[in-house]
């Protein structure tokens, strides 16, 4: 019997790969909730066999009660960036209160690290859309695994953010040469590869008596900038640097435009508790440059042995080219680009 998924941000960078993922065959219909069903994505995702668009708020009772009837099972991926830590809070356990109450079978949750509580609560590491999907994990993981099933899958920056936020500029002393910025000194910083995490989520439904009470952390690798720079003029012949910069350099650079700006930019602006993206992403930086996370590769291997396993895989995969292309739809919609993105 064909089983019916709901998927929670399922137009989003995370979101659209999941859907396909789930869709990929006649095992699942899913049914994606999102605000606008005109958006590019819905309207791509409503293409797919067995998609179906649910227009309507994802952060209103009344319009989820609706969306979970009839359905098996759940992935929820809330939007910090948007909403802020309060509510993602609130909307990632109450999204799990309401899947109980309606007698779902799994329930799997998109989570990120507790940057805040692997630091010992430091300030340094205090990164409000870390620490709110981090809260709700842990959340989650106190739950039992029966009668309903419940799987986190941890996850870290996107991969394809080289082709956005964190992509390529000329360096302005040599027009000729690339650099990759990032304030990491030497560290390493995990990043996936979108498609592999719709296809770890599709592999959490598949294959619940493994899944079910499991925290996986996923990504493609841990990622050196310098063998991001050195694999990049390896693939395009293209001269590339890695430059360490500072955070306060990094927030320069134009990547967010307002860097003092609270996030979550549908929240009350007044609203006390909300942090900045500069305080946010200093945060997010540190978390990883401080080398606070782990992953356990060779559980990825095994279950996702066709998985994408290094920076450079995926560049050659992709054809990666260094230009722009938008993946995040905050920064999409909302136009925060970097400044160096108009040069060519």
């Amino acid at each position: 019997m064909t089983r019916t998924i709901l998927v929670i941000g399922g137009t989003g960078a995370q979101g659209v790969p999941v859907v396909k993922a789930l869709a990929s065959d006649s095992e699942y219909n899913v049914r994606v909730l999102t605000r606008s069903s005109f958006s590019m994505e819905a309207q791509e995702l409503a293409k797919i066999h067995g998609v179906a668009i649910h227009e309507g708020n994802c952060y209103d009772e009344t319009t989820l009660r609706q969306a979970l009837k009839g359905v098996n099972g759940i992935f929820v991926n809330t939007n910090g960036l948007a909403i802020g830590e309060k509510a993602e809070i609130y909307w990632g356990i109450r999204l799990y209160e309401l899947s109980r109450e309606f007698g779902l079978e799994h329930f799997v949750y998109a989570g990120l690290e507790y940057a805040s509580k692997l630091g010992n609560f430091q300030p340094k590491y205090r990164c409000s859309f870390l620490d709110a999907k981090g809260k709700v994990a842990e959340y989650i993981s106190a739950q039992p695994t029966t009668p309903m099933a419940w799987s986190v899958i941890t996850s870290c920056g996107y991969i394809e953010a080289l082709s956005e936020v964190l992509r390529p500029f000329p360096d302005p002393n040599d027009p000729t040469t690339l650099i990759f910025a990032a304030p990491l000194g030497s560290a390493k910083c995990p990043l996936i590869y979108l498609e592999d995490y719709g296809a770890y989520v599709r592999w959490m439904f598949d294959t619940p008596a493994r899944s079910n009470g499991l925290n996986l952390h996923v990504a493609t690798e841990d990622i050196s900038w310098n063998h991001v720079a050195a694999s990049f003029t390896e693939l395009t012949g293209k001269k590339a640097v890695y430059k360490d910069f500072t955070l306060e350099e990094y927030f320069n650079l134009g990547t967010i435009p307002n860097p003092d700006a609270k996030l979550g930019h549908s929240a009350d602006p007044n609203d006390s508790t909300l942090l900045t993206y500069r305080e946010s992403f200093t945060g997010f930086w540190n978390t990883w440059k401080d080398g606070l996370t782990s992953r356990d590769y060779n559980l990825l291997n095994e279950i996702l042995p066709t998985r994408v396993k290094t920076v450079r895989e995926w560049m050659e995969k992709t054809g990666y080219t260094g230009e722009a292309i938008s993946v995040l739809k905050d920064y999409r919609d909302r136009t925060v680009v970097r400044k160096v993105s108009d040069i060519p």
